[in-house]
């Protein structure tokens, strides 16, 4: 499979997290290592606007060792203006689809935004922890790099 035809994933929140707390360190080494290879320019990766929302919340207040607000903002801005970072957002349209899915698949709302707007931008793979948040939307490949 030539990268051209590899499938783009999406980074989860709590990867991105993990990049960033050094709390558990297996945890981190290993989504480190799954952004170094955006960040090398070797894959391109996709990302919610409303990931980047929970990260900033999440690494300023939730974990053990929270980031400054300065360095999860400038964290925000080098993922937005980086060309291998594919920055998705959301519409009405996308709500609409993600109630539809919500009530279908059973699972949260707020997953069932961020797999409505993965389906609408032709992404079809999720990089989570959580892969088990993701099942019953389809169309949607949730792989846990921690495992």
């Amino acid at each position: 499979m030539s990268d051209e035809t590899k499938p783009i994933f999406l980074i989860d929140t709590n990867i991105l997290v993990y990049s960033y707390d050094t709390t558990d360190e297996k945890k981190h080494q290993k989504a480190k290592e799954l952004l170094e290879q955006c960040w090398q320019r070797k894959k391109t990766y996709a990302i919610s606007a409303q990931n980047l929302a929970e990260f900033f919340v999440v690494i300023t207040k939730k974990v053990p060792s929270p980031l400054s607000v300065e360095d999860a903002e400038k964290i925000i801005k080098d993922i937005i203006s980086f060309t291998h970072w594919k920055v998705l957002h959301y519409d009405q349209e996308t709500i609409l689809q993600s109630i539809t899915l919500y009530k279908k698949s059973k699972k949260h709302y707020w997953d069932a935004v961020i797999a409505a707007t993965m389906i609408e931008a032709k992404i079809t793979h999720i990089y989570t922890e959580n892969t088990s948040d993701f099942t019953n939307f389809e169309k949607i490949i949730a792989i846990n790099p921690m495992a």
